[in-house]
């Protein structure tokens, strides 16, 4: 790609840019969304996109972060009736304190299964507790992942090692390690 003007590049759509770069012999990985892309008007075409840029090249695709198993569940079995057959890397995200359910709501319009939501109830105000369940419920979401064969996973840590760490610690004997 050097020398090349990348002036006049221009994407509408994460297809195009995945043709352009799959071009240049790179490995690409996509963006998918268990709950629906925020800009899409259904989840029928936002499949019918996804398949667009896997049929572009993309070679594996990482969901935004869900917490109810069940939406990736029915996701997965959706867009392997539509033909994707890339591997795909379930995205959990571990909620360590109250005020980022609001955040990941916003950022990410997912749904909190009533479950979750009373965990944040009951331990939201106190720090520490707050952490431990959440850590706590992306290890129980991962457990119940791997259980049903989904086991490509990306831990949403948001530059929080000791998190990513801890969930880890508590799947050891799962991972074997």
């Amino acid at each position: 790609m050097e020398g090349k003007d990348r002036s006049a590049w221009a994407y509408r759509h994460a297809s195009e840019l995945v043709a352009e770069l799959r071009g240049e012999g790179f490995c690409i990985g996509g963006a998918c969304y268990p709950e629906v892309h925020p800009e899409s008007i259904n989840q029928k075409d936002d499949i019918k996109y996804l398949k667009e840029k896997v049929d572009a090249g993309c070679e594996f695709l990482t969901t935004q972060m869900f917490f109810d198993n069940n939406l990736l569940y029915n996701f997965l079995y959706k867009i392997r009736e539509a033909g994707i057959t890339v591997p795909v890397v379930a995205g959990i995200m571990p909620i360590t304190n109250a005020k980022q359910v609001e955040r990941a709501i916003k950022l990410s319009g997912s749904f909190m299964p009533q479950r979750f939501k009373s965990i944040v109830d009951k331990f939201g105000s106190d720090p520490a507790a707050m952490k431990q369940a959440g850590i706590a419920y992306a290890t129980d979401q991962i457990i119940d992942l791997f259980a049903n064969n989904v086991t490509n996973v990306h831990v949403y840590s948001m530059n929080k090692p000791d998190v990513a760490f801890k969930v880890q610690e508590n799947l050891s004997d799962i991972l074997g390690k």
